[in-house]
């Protein structure tokens, strides 16, 4: 588990001065305290966070939870469930993410799904992919009233009871878990009553930070994880954290971060081994969330392609991280990291032993997130801006249910089947009336020197789709130079959306919708799973025009890959 930095002369002084702060303030050994002065000097401030520190205890308190996970587990296989879908957002689903995919399948336990797209598409999809009968669903949500988390489990209720009988709707619970807040999370989930398992974590563990508790640990043990093992990682980690020393991984991390991103550094670049790329996502989130605030930030780069020293500009991080290996991949990732240290870019490289060692990580980054906040002077453990988009979907949906349509806007410019929308201008009116690829060009333009790129696809993904908006992320950057960030709706909104309106203000964004044609309904509700994307879209649309962030609305129309080409082609023309 070794770490190294590598800085240029100029960043030397400032980084070691802060990790030289952090040891001699007892940055760890407070944050083990709980002492909440770390972050805030406001008594009331400091309550909050108090009930957020819970995730130090986590490796350790669900140590005892770990048999009985385990045979949970394995019960959950013997009764015949081949399957399982996490309906969760944010951390909910993140972490689930990272164990199904970074554990190779085996002969034993579940196949793991993560919904977490309100695109009728997206849900379709995983309902014709799976057996309903072999299916168990796990509801994760820590308020119990996340909105996209309930229609979810609105529309698998309904599908489940339907197949087992009206009569008998009681049973329709066996296929369903929770993992929730205890009280009134717990009991605002519709039907929880009847569920066969009801697993509740501790209150004071925010989402982004919950990834050892049950809300990773329930899909490890479907997985077939071995639970302590992974606890006994975390448990590792965290007693390596404890000590007010530069070779404490998280101290030295957390105090590197918050001292670059001050230093104008703030666009942290991941370079992850493959088989734990998916930690990268997750990594995003709790970065994104936890910084972005108070007109600061640091910008989390997942998945851009690894460039030459040209295509950067001088606010860039590169972080490697994953075991140390001779492969063909390593040699040329390990080339170009070497260009880009000789051009003077800072590297941080965290070698692991193997890529079993994610729950250790999941800890390391959650300590040094903590540590960032303090070197930032941020709260890490509060969201203050992702209310707002929610409060405007909320506001369109009352539209929807006024006058049975979502808000009508004249496009600004089309091309074939495009249709691009741009923020009103003093008249009211959308600018940049006219042709598409012009729109492009002025709307890139807009991005502040010091600024990144973000785009955000409503859309339903699929590999061929995020293959297309990798490419996208590449060509942007190497056109600007700028850091470009992706991700999916709604599923961004609960992790960098608190970074891209509370952050710094220097993110260009660029938002694309589209499909839906086959629609679903949504069981109680008076919105279609369409409705809800758009108005998804919609409100953060209009949160990026509050917040006077440029920002372009692109509907690829109803076929979204034939949509896709034809922006690659306009976005081709408008950076020539």
């Amino acid at each position: 588990m070794d770490t190294t930095l590598t800085l240029p002369a100029s960043l030397q002084g400032p980084v070691d001065e802060a990790i030289a702060r952090a040891v001699g303030e007892r940055w760890a050994s407070r944050l083990w305290e709980r002492d909440t002065s770390l972050w805030s000097s406001d008594h009331d401030v400091q309550d909050r966070i108090w009930a957020r520190l819970g995730w130090l205890a986590a490796p350790t308190a669900f140590e005892a939870e770990a048999a009985e996970l385990m045979a949970f587990g394995e019960a959950i296989e013997a009764e015949g469930f081949s399957d399982a879908i996490v309906m969760g957002m944010g951390g909910s689903s993140l972490a689930p993410e990272v164990l199904s995919l970074v554990y190779p399948e085996s002969d034993k336990g579940l196949t793991l799904h993560v919904l977490d797209s309100t695109h009728p598409e997206a849900v379709t999809a995983l309902d014709a992919a799976l057996d309903p009968q072999r299916t168990l669903r796990v509801v994760a949500t820590k308020s119990g009233t996340t909105t996209e988390t309930l229609a979810f489990l609105a529309h698998q209720w309904e599908a489940e009871v339907h197949r087992v009988g009206r009569f008998s709707s009681h049973k329709a619970g066996d296929a369903f878990v929770s993992v929730s807040d205890p009280g009134d999370a717990l009991a605002a989930i519709p039907h929880s009553g009847k569920f066969r398992e009801s697993f509740l974590n501790p209150a004071d563990v925010g989402g982004r930070y919950s990834a050892l508790t049950y809300v990773g640990l329930v899909p490890a043990a479907l997985l077939r994880l071995d639970v302590d093992a992974l606890l006994e990682d975390a448990r590792i980690m965290a007693d390596l954290t404890r000590t007010d020393a530069e070779d404490n991984p998280a101290l030295v991390l957390g105090a590197a971060m918050a001292a670059l991103a001050r230093a104008g550094r703030d666009k942290l670049t991941f370079i992850i081994e493959p088989d734990l790329a998916s930690l990268g996502a997750w990594l995003e989130q709790l970065i994104a969330e936890s910084t972005g605030k108070d007109g600061v930030g640091i910008v989390p780069v997942d998945g851009e392609p690894l460039g030459a020293p040209e295509v950067y500009g001088t606010d860039r991080v590169f972080v490697r991280l994953g075991p140390a290996s001779d492969d063909e991949w390593h040699q040329e990732v390990d080339a170009k990291l070497a260009a880009l240290v000789a051009a003077g870019h800072p590297l941080i490289d965290i070698r692991l032993d193997d890529a079993a060692w994610v729950a250790g990580e999941f800890f390391r980054w959650e300590f040094a997130t903590a540590v960032a906040g303090i070197g930032l002077g941020v709260n890490p453990f509060d969201e203050p801006n992702v209310t707002e988009s929610k409060h405007n979907t909320a506001a369109v949906l009352e539209i929807f249910a006024n006058e049975g349509r979502l808000p009508h806007v004249e496009p600004a410019a089309t091309r074939g089947a495009l249709r691009a929308y741009t923020q009103p201008g003093s008249d009211g009116q959308p600018r940049d009336r006219g042709d598409l690829v012009a729109a492009l060009r002025e709307h890139l333009a807009r991005v502040p020197a010091d600024g990144y790129f973000q785009v955000g696809a409503y859309v339903a993904p699929t590999a061929e789709r995020t293959e297309f908006l990798r490419r996208l992320q590449a060509r942007l950057r190497d056109a600007t130079g700028k850091a470009s960030t992706l991700g999916y709706g709604p599923r961004f909104l609960h992790s960098t959306g608190q970074l891209h309106k509370g952050g710094k203000p220097n993110g260009c964004f660029i938002q694309l919708t589209g499909g839906g044609s086959a629609d679903v309904p949504i069981p109680g509700r008076k919105e279609t799973f369409d409705t809800l994307v758009r108005a998804q879209a919609l409100g953060d649309f209009q949160a990026f025009g509050a917040h006077d962030l440029p920002a372009i609305h692109i509907d690829l129309g109803d076929d979204v890959d034939a949509g896709l080409a034809e922006l690659e082609a306009a976005f081709g023309d408008a950076l020539a």
